[in-house]
């Protein structure tokens, strides 16, 4: 966890991406760990399986300044509003079969009564932006299985294109979870898309 005063902080129209707080853990278990959330990433998870993640993201987070960060809907009175609606950020791949091992990789998993407002791609947007700018990635990555169709979808809204040749198979897991396709998003590709 990182501490107050170096914590990162990013706002856009109407979310906050942020550091974890230990706080945040239960919160967030609570509104993903669901069988519609979990659906494409190996089904509900132990609490053992978010004692790792919490590891894994505060080790990115120490060895390269970022992870995915909570989002937050802004405080406006609305539903969801000052709540924890998931991640979405940029880490490094390190799926152990993974094709573009350290290089940048954007992510997102939102609670339910988030889907389809739009909020996955905002924050979706600002963690690309950040990623190009602040982070001085050359290229990042994203990746899904064939069957998570809104996930592939909205990055191609992204603007990302398919790159066949970074798919891998997941030894973690079996049957249609185990093929992953690949998504990338060059920084000049990025830049020419900019208004």
């Amino acid at each position: 966890m990182a501490d107050a005063a170096s914590a990162f902080r990013h706002e856009t129209a109407r979310l906050v991406l942020r550091d974890w707080r230990a706080g945040d853990w239960p919160a967030f278990i609570a509104h993903t760990n669901t069988p519609a959330v979990m659906r494409w990433l190996g089904g509900v998870q132990d609490e053992g399986h978010f004692r790792l993640m919490a590891d894994r993201f505060a080790a990115c987070r120490a060895e390269h300044g970022h992870c995915f960060w909570v989002v937050e809907r802004k405080d406006d009175g609305g539903m969801l509003g000052g709540e924890m609606l998931g991640f979405c950020g940029l880490k490094r791949g390190n799926a152990p079969d993974c094709s573009f091992m350290g290089a940048f990789e954007i992510g997102w998993r939102l609670r339910e009564e988030a889907w389809g407002r739009g909020y996955a791609a905002e924050a979706a947007r600002a963690s690309l932006m950040l990623g190009f700018t602040r982070f001085a990635a050359p290229v990042i990555h994203a990746i899904t299985v064939p069957g998570n169709t809104p996930s592939w979808t909205l990055m191609e809204r992204l603007g990302m294109r398919r790159t066949p040749e970074l798919d891998f198979r997941d030894s973690r897991f079996s049957g249609e979870l185990s093929d992953v396709i690949a998504y990338s998003l060059t920084r000049a590709e990025w830049e020419s898309q900019q208004p």
